[in-house]
């Protein structure tokens, strides 16, 4: 059985500050779950339903906590509308420094929305971008809703949380281009083989001071009447042209 206690924590989860004070994220979903616990993340707990663990045989072999427990627990675990079968409680792993020469990364300033976030983390996987730098006030990366939105990414991409101004302004840093309506045309931009690409916030873009900062700026053509794209939309049309 699981207790009130566990119960409560579980909850307590939902909220970004909880997730830094006790160092830990919840996953929801059959298939995050099960990639969960077949790479090397720290899952600690399993709480299910009795069919779906009846599914899972290798689960007997983890050194974990698992439980059984019926959809109406699932649903007070779960901050999704629809609960899934499996929720696992993990450690969110340490951060590493990120390493911009030598690599291509992508840099977010203030996307807020989870499905975006989430569903950049995956392109970032697609392309193989192996870090993400976040700035304070984006949508947490391991929010519930971000991480379904990877469908398991989360667990191959970084997402490195840093004063991105700060990093921009480091003497001797690679190139850096600022995904912006009047920048220079992505068609005719060369290859990357290293540099960060800055995507801004759904509604409001790239802030100026980091515009400024930025050492080249590029844009998607428009050829439509449509005011802007979704961020992961440019994202993944970004890194289709310049990363291929």
């Amino acid at each position: 059985m699981i207790s009130k206690a566990q119960i409560k924590y579980i909850q307590s989860l939902q909220h970004k500050k909880y997730r830094q004070k006790f160092g830990q994220f919840v996953a929801e979903g059959d298939k995050i779950v099960q990639e969960l616990l077949q790479g090397t993340y720290g899952v600690k707990a399993v709480y299910a339903t009795k069919t779906w663990l009846e599914a899972q045989a290798p689960l007997a072999q983890k050194s974990m906590e698992v439980l059984e427990v019926d959809e109406a627990v699932l649903k007070q675990l779960s901050s999704l509308s629809t609960p899934n079968q499996a929720v696992a409680l993990v450690d969110i792993p340490s951060a590493p420094q990120p390493v911009l020469q030598g690599n291509i990364t992508l840099a977010l300033e203030a996307i807020r929305d989870p499905g975006n976030m989430g569903t950049i983390i995956r392109i970032a996987d697609w392309f193989g971008v192996r870090q993400i730098i976040c700035t304070p006030d984006c949508v947490d990366a391991y929010n519930a809703k971000t991480i379904q939105a990877t469908m398991g990414s989360i667990m191959r991409v970084p997402v490195i949380e840093t004063d991105l101004a700060a990093l921009l302004k480091t003497p001797g840093q690679v190139a850096s281009y600022a995904a912006t309506l009047h920048g220079h045309n992505i068609a005719n931009t060369k290859k990357l083989q290293e540099g960060i690409i800055l995507i801004g916030n759904e509604s409001r873009g790239l802030s100026e001071e980091i515009i400024a900062l930025s050492t080249h700026q590029i844009t998607i053509p428009r050829i439509g009447q449509a005011e802007s794209l979704n961020a992961a939309v440019a994202t993944g049309i970004i890194c289709g042209r310049l990363l291929i």
